[in-house]
């Protein structure tokens, strides 16, 4: 490894040691990790929020590195101290890749856990580049909800241009992603929100914002495309949706589960799917092994990167808290007030 700065021996996360609402959030002093061969040492700058974080505080997603110490976090934005001078790759394609960053570099990345800490490894294939011109802080808010968005949208969904998409809970950092990756394709996109979200919504970019609360968006999204259908419904909710989201769906059109806060449908019938030839499909980013991930990185990287560095895209930042107040950041998250995303500063 080469290395830059000196690095401590401990550091400071936030570990679960029970299980519970935001108050068990505790921050400790834990050994800083120990990168293998083809990794990363990155000094965290800072990180930012997930549902996923919340159900793994509820003791509802496992520690993903069982033995270790259970600290969540899935994305980070920091500075790289440690960097490999070799890298264990098979090809050389891959190492090029592996060893493309040195200490010193801006990076951004998603990872199983860990970011809430000021310290992570990460294998340095699936490290991305900062946009350019971007603070590390706002660029923290990017990997884990675009990649999911445009991963779910695209790679999956198949989108395209020309074509519309359904987008539920609009507002959040998925959903706000989703609607600047639409416009950015030439894609249109709908989305279903609560009422004081809409007009943010629309401003990203939204062709429409249904208010969940007070309308069928079943019945909204075949009169706004006078009964076509939806080519891609991006779907977290599940639930009772399951059925419309079919009600809404053009010829050949495709369901992305991509989370179930609602939990599972009752009343789904797979039977109706069959005339429209349509299909649902069930995706997950966290538990992907190292290969994919790798592999979406360096997609998604290629992909948009530049689309960031020309101000296309950008990260929606609701709120920022130091890692002192996560319980106040956790709390926030659990109100569901945000419009985007909520960013923890681990390091000034």
């Amino acid at each position: 490894m080469s290395g830059g700065r000196r690095v401590p021996s401990t550091m400071r996360a936030v570990v679960l040691t029970e299980f519970g609402g935001p108050e068990v959030l505790r921050i400790a002093e834990v050994p800083v990790p120990v990168p293998a061969a083809d990794e990363l040492l990155v000094r965290v700058h800072a990180t930012a929020l997930n549902r996923a974080d919340l159900l793994q505080r509820r003791g509802l997603y496992p520690n993903p590195f069982p033995g270790a110490y259970d600290i969540p976090g899935m994305e980070f934005a920091g500075e790289v101290v440690a960097a490999p001078t070799t890298a264990a790759a098979p090809d050389a394609a891959i190492h090029r890749r592996a060893s493309r960053f040195k200490p010193g570099d801006h990076v951004m990345g998603i990872v199983s856990g860990g970011a809430y800490a000021e310290y992570l490894t990460i294998p340095a294939a699936q490290a991305m580049r900062t946009p350019r011109r971007m603070a590390l802080a706002d660029a923290a808010a990017i990997p884990e909800v675009f990649i999911t968005a445009w991963d779910a949208l695209v790679l999956q969904g198949g989108l395209q241009p020309g074509q519309t998409a359904l987008v539920h809970a609009g507002a959040s950092g998925v959903g706000t992603a989703a609607i600047q990756i639409c416009r950015a394709i030439g894609a249109r996109i709908i989305v279903t929100c609560s009422a004081g979200k809409a007009a943010a919504c629309r401003e990203l970019g939204a062709a429409l914002a249904i208010d969940y609360a007070t309308h069928d968006f079943a019945k909204e999204v075949a009169d706004f495309t006078q009964g076509k259908g939806v080519d891609v419904v991006l779907d977290v909710i599940g639930g009772d949706y399951t059925v419309r989201n079919v009600a809404c769906l053009a010829l050949k059109g495709r369901i992305i589960q991509v989370g179930t806060m609602a939990g599972p449908s009752k009343d789904f019938n797979v039977a109706s799917l069959m005339p429209k030839r349509a299909s649902i499909i069930g995706t997950v980013l966290r538990p992907r092994p190292k290969e994919e991930k790798i592999a979406v990185s360096q997609a998604f990287a290629e992909a948009l990167l530049p689309d960031f560095d020309a101000g296309v895209l950008k990260p929606i930042i609701d709120e920022r808290f130091a890692l002192d107040q996560i319980v106040q950041a956790h709390q926030h998250m659990e109100a569901n007030a945000n419009v985007g995303k909520i960013v923890v500063t681990v390091d000034d």
